[in-house]
């Protein structure tokens, strides 16, 4: 990473080395306040107060006087238990002014697996945090120097997407055109469980759903899943999300996935096959070993019919994803709005490099946490605490709508492409109220409107609950997307404005002042922003940073001195302007990137 604390947490090792201190505590670089001297500080003298046994004052002392500053720094001094850190503010400003680009790669897969709805009805907004959360932390990682795979699970041997093949058969609806595909069927699949909440008839329907199953899992109806995924992409591609590969669920059955996962698990001692008990006949697997607190620990991956649970086949698929299994074959399905090939499991296709991944994300409700905790201990029980290691659950809690609960199945819910459009048709009405004569009106309106649904979705923290409201999405203050993207446009107009004035004189570092130092700090805690949502697997410290670059900006452009604009950047003399159109042309691109990377449109004017 480049910027200013790693160098400083360079300098401080170095320093500390020299003191003898054998394997240092975490060195944290911090900004100080706005009422303590210097620029930067570390506390790292109060880690390591008990090792040495000596107070904190003392131990920063010696680390000051062993200290070789990096460049850029003028002094340094110590305050208290903290060494603090004096830089150049023409260094500061010279270093914020640079461009910033992707990390350069490391060394082993990420797979993230998002979204993996059943392919049976329309998405509904529950499903939007997923898909949200999902793509920004394959784009974040891909940033960050990771090689990342995207992947969207196809349970085409699902209960659900059988009842909605069924409905149509039953009630002998036949297409229309009237409206989207996945939606149509949707309605037939609420239909069809408003009829089955009648017990009488659910029991008189439940053999011919039956035989639907039969048909999906003997892969006889796989095209009419694929009308059905093929309209589900469309809303998918609305968000700016797209994937690498499809994988379904039959594949991973036809190509004898799931039969290699039970043999290699029954070669564990983890795996048997009880003679007596609830569990005769079954296979079974105890997790006691990896799971704690479980009144039974049992597992049944294949029933006393034969018949393999979910279970199994989740296990089956997370080790073909880690490289523990192959037989998997590939071919091109469509290629997405961005040009990017997108392809699928197929039993007619071609061997191809897909998963065999060192780690791997699943993006899923809270509510799937057990499931995910058996996925680990499969694989510690297969003897890959490695793989088990890198298996991560980005797990978040579900979504209101306007303080509302929403439930697929009794249809009390909101569809995602319900929400886009009247995401877009708001902030239509709010562009026409703040500027009617804006050109490419819809287009950034789109972009507003997705970009604040999108927003919503990322910039609280996965665990907490999320309650989606209208007036909080579109706002143009505060903590939503429309919010950034002005900060984008504001500094955008300032950029033309300087060209077509033809203003590009040098600029001259040595002239910052506070107000440029103070926006530079912010602008230099890009890089560690996106690492550390990397690192974390949450996209929601990358969204705060914005927040908090876009709240600086905001400061820096309206600061005031006697009442008068104090950061004037067009008026401003020679040097000190470019140096500010330096600043403001790294800041849009630093909100442009950042946006970017939370699948986020940045328009030019607003």
């Amino acid at each position: 990473m480049t910027g200013v604390k790693a160098p400083l947490q360079q300098a401080v090792a170095r320093a500390l080395e020299a003191l003898g201190v054998d394997e240092p505590p975490p060195i944290e670089i911090q900004e100080t306040p706005p009422n303590q001297p210097g620029d930067y500080g570390t506390p790292v003298a109060f880690r390591l107060a008990r090792r040495l046994r000596k107070p904190p004052p003392q131990i920063a002392a010696e680390l000051a006087d062993q200290l070789s500053p990096p460049e850029g720094v003028e002094r340094v001094e110590v305050a208290g238990g903290y060494v603090n850190f004096f830089l150049d503010p023409a260094w500061l400003a010279s270093a914020a002014a640079r461009s910033v680009g992707p990390a350069p790669k490391q060394d082993g897969k990420v797979l993230v697996e998002h979204t993996s709805v059943n392919p049976n009805k329309e998405l509904h907004v529950g499903h939007l945090r997923n898909v949200a959360l999902g793509d920004a932390i394959a784009r974040i990682l891909d940033f960050a120097g990771r090689e990342v795979e995207v992947l969207n699970y196809i349970d085409d041997t699902g209960r659900q997407s059988a009842e909605s093949l069924f409905a149509l058969e039953h009630y002998g609806l036949v297409y229309d055109g009237s409206k989207k595909y996945d939606h149509w069927v949707g309605e037939a699949y609420v239909r069809l469980h408003r009829e089955m909440e009648d017990e009488e008839a659910k029991a008189r329907l439940e053999p011919a759903i039956r035989a639907v199953l039969h048909r999906l899992e003997a892969g006889e109806l796989r095209g009419e899943i694929e009308k059905l995924l093929a309209a589900q992409l469309e809303t998918m591609w609305s968000l700016n999300a797209e994937y690498d590969v499809l994988v379904w669920e039959s594949d991973l059955v036809r190509e004898g996935l799931l039969q290699q996962a039970l043999e290699l698990l029954e070669a564990t001692p983890y795996v048997s096959r009880p003679s007596e008990g609830k569990y005769q006949g079954a296979l079974v697997m105890d997790t006691s070993a990896f799971i704690e607190g479980m009144e039974d620990p049992y597992l049944v991956l294949l029933r006393s019919d034969g018949t393999a649970t979910y279970t199994a086949k989740d296990i089956a698929f997370q080790f073909w994803k880690m490289g523990l299994l192959s037989g998997l074959r590939f071919r091109p399905f469509t290629r997405q709005p961005s040009g990017r090939q997108l392809y699928t499991s197929h039993p007619e296709g071609e061997p191809m490099p897909f998963g065999n991944a060192q780690e791997t994300i699943n993006v899923i409700d809270v509510r799937q946490s057990y499931p995910q905790q058996v996925l680990k201990a499969a694989l510690e029980a297969a003897g890959r605490h490695d793989l088990a290691e890198g298996a991560y659950h980005l797990a978040y809690e579900t979504v209101l709508l306007e303080g509302k609960p929403l439930s697929g199945r009794k249809g009390h819910t909101v569809s995602v492409d319900e929400v886009l459009e009247e995401a877009v048709r708001r902030a239509r009405a709010v562009i026409a109220e703040k500027n009617p004569g804006l050109e490419n009106a819809d287009a950034v309106a789109r972009m507003v409107g997705i970009g604040a649904v999108r927003f919503a979705m990322v910039k609280t923290e996965p665990k907490k609950q999320i309650d989606f409201r209208w007036d909080q999405a579109l706002s143009f203050e505060g903590d939503a997307a429309p919010y950034l993207q002005y900060a984008h446009a504001r500094a955008a107009s300032i950029l033309r404005k300087a060209e077509a004035e033809g203003l590009a004189d040098e600029p001259d570092y040595a002239r910052a002042t506070p107000y440029e130092v103070e926006l530079a700090k912010v602008l230099l805690r890009f890089e560690e922003s996106v690492q550390k949502s990397a690192e974390l697997k949450t996209p929601h410290v990358l969204a705060q940073y914005l927040l908090d670059l876009a709240a600086a900006w905001n400061a820096y452009y309206n600061a005031k001195e006697d009442g008068r604009p104090a950061t004037p950047v067009l008026t401003a003399p020679q040097g000190l302007r470019g140096l500010r159109l330096a600043l403001v042309r790294r800041l849009k691109q630093t909100v442009a990137t950042g946006l970017g990377l939370l699948g986020i449109g940045a328009p030019e004017a607003m």
